[in-house]
């Protein structure tokens, strides 16, 4: 990074208050032109309410914005972006059946004088934005036919074709493999050296030192210390965020483990999933690992009765147990974590409380009457065990923190007893301190003797966590890894199907 880099962003002193929190209280950082300037911070620390204030859909309380040293007095989304300030948000949203073309020009495709759209000149300008930037699609094709990475690049692309001077991107690899976070990097640096400038907010700390130049540590909505990539540590770095020295990311390992509880014997889903074998034990954690696409989340779904598969047994302490749908496998003792929690394991709009009982109906029912004063007082004890952040049970689900739920999903299930826990991606887009209270939560179900299969993309974890691990590619588990073989380059040797007999 250049010293002499000239300021492009500046923020100074802002403040926000909602009714009873001040989310952020006097918080000051600079961006250099053609940088990338790291937001690190749990969950709760102020992040998305800065982004907000700088993208102008909120107004700060007190403070001043400076785009090039000039003060920013219009505030909302439309001005910050006719001035170069984009943002790209986690949970993107394009229109997936119209075209790439008409999504980058959503909203602005250009007009004859008679206000109809210039179909073939939007689609030539599109076109040339997309092989400008070397990404070689037709501006014709549907987002549909997109991954989520080539997504991401087609609203950097969007944000270019505004000309944009600060783009902002919010957990922009949490969703994409390894590969294709290298293809992105590469194309942030490529937009460095033309002068364009980044506000990167990222739960993983490894990326800070891969694309930052600059990282800014939030807590407690303030603002900690700021310092140039290379003069900090990663340890360093997670000691400012949560206020305490980390010893250790993972908890330790005490694994009591006993006899097989859940056992798969060749189940096939034709064209998905082939002749998957593997065996859980109690008290055991047991990873699946495989690069995306592998099958490892399509297993998980079958043997949780959301997806039917068409040969194979599964057997529960010995006995074989039929799993057509979900209250099969809820019967038998097994629960599945989906990897989308707010899709598919909350409903945002209710309380916590609500979102815990919501699976346990029947325990707090006599007939067609709901003992509500059961419901509150057990799920109450509920988030209180897994220590949900939250004023009150009545809190909405969809204003906690990422890690705040996933414990609400993780509650809701625990008050079902289950015997086996399948977790799909458990800590995707969540802090540091609050992945290593899910950790714990895992450890601690495996001491109390159930089973934990926990799906992730993310090698340390597995490593960190678990105590053996899987390794899918292609719809078939191609090797197992435990002991002193459980490493990065072992997993990955068998996730590109290397290791395959």
């Amino acid at each position: 990074m250049k010293q002499e880099a000239k300021m492009v962003l500046e923020l100074k002193n802002i403040s926000k208050s909602f009714p009873g929190v001040k989310a952020l209280d006097h918080v000051s950082f600079s961006v250099r032109e053609g940088t990338v300037h790291v937001l690190a911070g749990e969950n709760g620390a102020g992040k998305s309410t800065l982004i907000k204030i700088i993208n102008g859909l909120y107004v700060a309380d007190e403070g001043d914005l400076f785009l090039n040293g000039k003060k920013i007095t219009v505030h909302n989304p439309r001005y910050m972006n006719s001035i170069g300030v984009a943002t790209i948000h986690q949970e993107l949203s394009p229109v997936l059946d119209l075209t790439i073309a008409e999504n980058i020009f959503l909203g602005r495709a250009p007009l004859s004088k008679i206000g109809t759209v210039q179909w073939k000149k939007m689609y030539a300008q599109a076109q040339k934005l997309i092989d400008d930037f070397g990404f070689h699609y037709d501006a014709k094709r549907t987002m549909r036919s997109l991954t989520v990475s080539d997504m991401q690049i087609i609203e950097i692309i969007k944000a270019i074709s505004v000309n944009a001077k600060v783009i902002i991107m919010d957990e922009p690899t949490s969703s994409i493999t390894e590969s294709e976070v290298e293809v992105l990097h590469d194309k942030i640096r490529m937009l460095k050296r033309q002068g364009i400038s980044f506000i990167y907010i990222s739960h993983k700390l490894d990326e800070i030192g891969q694309i930052g130049d600059e990282v800014t540590i939030l807590r407690d909505g303030r603002t900690i210390s700021s310092h140039r990539v290379g003069e900090i540590t990663t340890d360093q770095i997670i000691a400012k965020m949560v206020g305490r020295e980390m010893s250790n990311v993972y908890p330790p390992k005490h694994p009591k483990i006993g006899d097989t509880i859940l056992e798969v014997k060749n189940l096939t889903r034709e064209g998905v999933f082939k002749d998957v074998s593997f065996r859980l034990r109690a008290g055991e954690i047991l990873g699946m690992s495989g690069l995306v696409g592998a099958g490892r989340t399509e297993v998980a779904r079958a043997i949780f009765g959301l997806d039917h598969f068409q040969s194979g047994e599964i057997y529960l302490k010995g006995q074989k147990v039929t799993v057509k749908n979900v209250p099969d496998a809820l019967k038998a003792g097994i629960i599945y974590l989906s990897e989308d929690r707010k899709g598919e394991g909350l409903v945002l709009c209710r309380s916590i409380g609500e979102n815990i009982a919501l699976a346990n109906l029947k325990h707090f029912s006599r007939g067609f009457i709901l003992n509500r004063r059961l419901e509150d007082k057990e799920t109450s004890e509920m988030a209180k065990k897994l220590t949900v952040k939250a004023p009150s049970i009545k809190t909405s689900a969809g204003s906690l923190s990422g890690g705040n739920q996933q414990k609400v999903v993780i509650a809701k299930w625990l008050l079902q007893n289950p015997t086996v826990f399948i977790m799909d991606e458990p800590t995707r887009g969540i802090d540091v301190g609050a992945k290593y209270e899910i950790y714990k939560i895992m450890c601690d179900l495996a001491e109390q003797g159930a089973g934990v299969i926990m799906i992730s993309s993310e090698l340390p974890e597995i490593i960190g966590v678990c105590d053996r691990t899987l390794v899918m590619a292609e719809g078939r588990v191609t090797g197992e890894v435990e002991g002193d073989d459980l490493t990065q380059e072992r997993i990955m040797s068998f996730a590109i199907g290397g290791g395959q007999s």
